[in-house]
C-alpha cells in the first residue's frame, strides 16, 4: 500500500521513540502531525509541523486528529508511576485519542507493552491471544488500552494495532533483554508496516525483534507484512551468566518491574 493521503497523528513525539519514529516516517514520505507535552527535542523533520498538547485537554486532541488518517499513539506515562500519575494521560488520555479517531475514521497504531503480560512465567512461551497479566499500574495502562481497542473496532469499527513493545533501546541493556529486545530500526518499519497495511483490524504484534531466546510466537505480523531484521543474539556474550538474585525479578517476563512493590510471600501457583 502507498503512503496514505491523510496525515499521521504521532503523539509522544517529543520522547525517545516518538523522535526516532517522527524522523524515520517524515523519510520515507509520511506527512506527520506531532504533539506532546514537552517541546520536540531538535528541528522538525521535513513533512511535520508540531502542536504542544496534554493528552487529557480533550477539544485539543480532538483537534489534532481532524483530517488525520491514522494516529500512532506513543504519549503518555512511559514507565511505572503511582496510580494517579497514570491515571490521566494513560487512561483519560486514551480515550480522547480513541474518541478522535472515532470521529476523523482513522486507524490507530497503539504503543501497549510487554508489561500487559509481564506475570507470565519466562518458562511458558506466549501467543498474541495470551491471557492478560500486568505487572504494575502502567501494565495495567497497557491492557486497558488493548481492551479500549476492541470496544471501538467493534462498537465503530476503529481499525487499530496493538504493538507490545519489549525493549525498545539502541541495543540490548541487560540479559532479560536478549528476550525482549527491540530494535529501533525494527520498531521504525514495523509502525510503517502498520501504517501502509491494506487493513489491519484489531490485532497484537509483539513488538520484539527476532531474537532466538524470545518468549513471544504466534501475531499479526504478517497480515502487515512485518518481519524483524535485527536480533540481541549478537550481544549475548556480552551478559553471559549475569543475573540479579532477586527470584521474582528472574521468574517472570516483566523481570524488575513485577518484583517492585511486590508484598506476596511466596508466587501463585
Amino acid at each position: 500500500m502507498a503512503v496514505p493521503a491523510r496525515p499521521v497523528l504521532l503523539t509522544g513525539a517529543s520522547g525517545a521513540l516518538g523522535s526516532m519514529l517522527a524522523a524515520h516516517l517524515s523519510e520515507v514520505g509520511f506527512d506527520l502531525v506531532l504533539t506532546d507535552i514537552k517541546p520536540f527535542p531538535g528541528p522538525l523533520p521535513l513533512r511535520a509541523r508540531f502542536e504542544r498538547a496534554d493528552l487529557c485537554d480533550r477539544p485539543a486532541i480532538l483537534a489534532l486528529g481532524e483530517g488525520c488518517g491514522a494516529i500512532v499513539h506513543f504519549g503518555g506515562v512511559s514507565t511505572e508511576r503511582p496510580f494517579d500519575e497514570v491515571l490521566g494521560p494513560n487512561i483519560g488520555g486514551l480515550f480522547n485519542i480513541y474518541e478522535a479517531a472515532r470521529l476523523a475514521g482513522a486507524r490507530v497504531i497503539f504503543a501497549s507493552s510487554n508489561h500487559a503480560i509481564g506475570f507470565h512465567e519466562r518458562s511458558s512461551p506466549l501467543d498474541a491471544d495470551c491471557e492478560l497479566r500486568p505487572d504494575t499500574y502502567y501494565g495495567l495502562s497497557k491492557a486497558y488500552g488493548e481492551l479500549m481497542g476492541r470496544l471501538y473496532w467493534y462498537k465503530h469499527g476503529v481499525e487499530n494495532l496493538s504493538i507490545r513493545i519489549g525493549s525498545g533501546f539502541p541495543e540490548p541493556k541487560d540479559l532479560r533483554t536478549l528476550s525482549s529486545w527491540l530494535s529501533y530500526a525494527d520498531l521504525a518499519r514495523l509502525v510503517a508496516a502498520a501504517l501502509r497495511a491494506e487493513e489491519v483490524g484489531c490485532d497484537i504484534i509483539w513488538g520484539a525483534s527476532a531474537n532466538s531466546r524470545s518468549w513471544w510466537r504466534d501475531d499479526a505480523r504478517k497480515r502487515i507484512g512485518w518481519a524483524p531484521r535485527d536480533s540481541a543474539d549478537d550481544y549475548a556474550a556480552a551478559f553471559a551468566g549475569i543475573v540479579s538474585d532477586d527470584p521474582i525479578t528472574e521468574r517472570y517476563q516483566g523481570g524488575h518491574l513485577c518484583a517492585r512493590d511486590y508484598t506476596r510471600t511466596r508466587p501463585p501457583p
